[in-house]
């Protein structure tokens, strides 16, 4: 090959070479090109969806800033009403503080008053005391004067001459005693008999309008006022009676004039107590309860008082209502009492006289029986106890001693006469019976029949020693509007029939209940 041809294929490859590398250059400007406006539009599309990403995270967070901010705002009013509610509560018990605080200056003040008081007149009656020991001094010397004796002398004449004088008397008085004696004998033994069955039974007692009941401890007193004094009233409501919350330790005190009524009061409160639940339901449960174990109570005093006195085969019926006597009072006189005494005494009569002791001590412990029977009928109590008897197959003498032992009916046996007399042994003893509390007694038990003599009255207690009449209505018979009038009709009956001191306040309480169970 010469040397042209290699200079021309030499040349021909740099040609190609040359070539080669201008196209090579061409693609790739090309291809960087597109590229760059690849990734711009990859740029720009990451940039909105990151834009939109942005705005969608900051609407959120924006919601729940404003959650937060809305619990932070609850959250902030609620604690400020708590302490708007503490701080009235802290205004309120300032006041009552100064209220207090006003009242206790105040009866300091009035104790200082009255201290003074007191103070300026026992200086008074000192200086009144001291002049009338000087008048005295002076009257007593102005006397020795005139008698010419000093005091000791006048002392021991005036002495001398009262034992003489009462020497003689008492010799004369012994010699009249004894010739007395000796001229009646034998009425001077039927006296000593008399005498002694009037000492048969010298136990008696006045009752009393009041029964206390004993608590474990002071707390108990709180619960038995109850929520705003809802459990007192309740008791006071279904048991009839007051109930007298004050001072005194561990003690409340029930008061009402029908000692059976109280009792059951007492009773229930025991209970009330010694559960220690006590509530208006709980109340009424339990008084419901004591009414029906009443009657084993009762059953046992009247067979106490059976024992007591010798009396056997008395039917069931018949004890209970002795039972019911314990508390009856007739004249201030627990009715009980008398009837054991009466019998008692009737029975010491028998034997003495050879009657039949055991028929008197039985129309003894009966002729009262009368007191205890619920009273459904009009007529004295010794008709009501011989209608009561004759049910149950009584001996005819123990009947005519019950309907007759105030000589309201002749009598058919000496037995009826002995109960006559021991009635009137019994209850004529000093101090036997009151008249004040039997007038009492009758009074309240006036006011309540009062009051339950008008249409749709169903219970009424005379409370508070008779300040005040308490009306349970029912409710189906009479509405809000009409207890208005109900109570001023009952007050103005009350005023017109019945003598009473002061003034009595007439409640009516409407009460409605509706019951279901589940």
């Amino acid at each position: 090959m010469s040397v042209t041809a290699l200079l021309i294929w030499i040349g021909i490859l740099i040609v190609g070479f040359a070539a080669g590398w201008l196209f090579n250059s061409f693609l790739g400007n090309k291809s960087l090109t597109s590229a760059q406006k690849e990734a711009a539009e990859l740029l720009k599309e990451a940039n909105e969806d990151a834009e939109a990403s942005k705005k969608e995270k900051l609407i959120e967070l924006e919601d729940e800033i404003y959650q937060k901010r809305q619990e932070l705002e609850q959250e902030f009013r609620s604690k400020k009403s708590a302490l708007k509610r503490e701080e009235d509560e802290l205004l309120t018990r300032e006041n009552n503080l100064e209220r207090k605080a006003d009242l206790i200056a105040k009866k300091e003040h009035d104790i200082e008053f009255h201290q003074r008081d007191i103070k300026n007149r026992e200086n008074q009656l000192r200086i009144k005391q001291q002049r009338l020991d000087h008048l005295l001094d002076e009257e007593n010397l102005r006397l020795e004067r005139i008698a010419g004796l000093s005091r000791e002398e006048a002392k021991k004449t005036l002495m001398d001459n009262l034992v003489d004088s009462v020497k003689a008397e008492a010799a004369d008085t012994a010699f009249k005693i004894l010739e007395d004696a000796q001229k009646n004998a034998q009425s001077k033994a039927k006296e000593v008999i008399i005498t002694a069955m009037e000492q048969t039974a010298t136990d008696h007692a006045v009752e009393s309008t009041v029964s206390i009941v004993s608590l474990p401890s002071d707390d108990m007193k709180g619960r038995i006022i109850g929520r705003e004094g809802r459990n007192i009233r309740a008791f006071e409501i279904v048991t009839g009676v007051d109930v007298i919350v004050d001072d005194t330790p561990n003690t409340v005190i029930l008061s009402g004039y029908d000692p059976f009524r109280r009792e059951l009061a007492r009773l229930t409160m025991d209970k009330l107590v010694s559960d220690g639940r006590i509530h208006p339901g709980r109340i009424e449960e339990t008084y419901e309860k004591t009414v029906k174990d009443m009657n084993e109570y009762l059953t046992e005093l009247g067979e106490q008082a059976l024992l007591e006195t010798g009396v056997h085969g008395i039917h069931p019926d018949i004890i209970v209502t002795l039972g019911k006597l314990r508390f009856r009072t007739s004249y201030g006189q627990n009715v009980l009492q008398h009837s054991k005494e009466v019998a008692t005494i009737a029975g010491i009569m028998a034997s003495e006289l050879g009657l039949d002791e055991s028929m008197a001590k039985r129309a003894g412990i009966l002729h009262d029986i009368g007191r205890g029977v619920e009273r459904h009928s009009e007529g004295s109590h010794c008709q009501i106890g011989y209608d009561f008897i004759k049910r149950y197959g009584e001996p005819p003498i123990v009947l005519n001693a019950i309907i007759g032992h105030h000589g309201e009916v002749e009598a058919i046996s000496p037995i009826t006469i002995l109960v006559m007399i021991a009635n009137e042994i019994s209850r004529s003893r000093p101090g036997a019976r009151r008249d004040v509390i039997e007038n009492f007694v009758r009074r309240m038990q006036n006011m309540e029949e009062c009051a339950q003599s008008f249409e749709g009255v169903k219970l009424a207690y005379a409370i508070q020693a008779g300040k005040e009449v308490r009306v349970i209505i029912d409710h189906e018979k009479i509405d809000d509007a009409r207890s208005h009038q109900l109570t001023t009709d009952i007050a103005h009956k009350i005023e017109s029939e019945i003598d009473y001191p002061g003034q009595v306040k007439v409640v009516a309480i409407r009460e409605f209940r509706a019951i279901d169970f589940a």
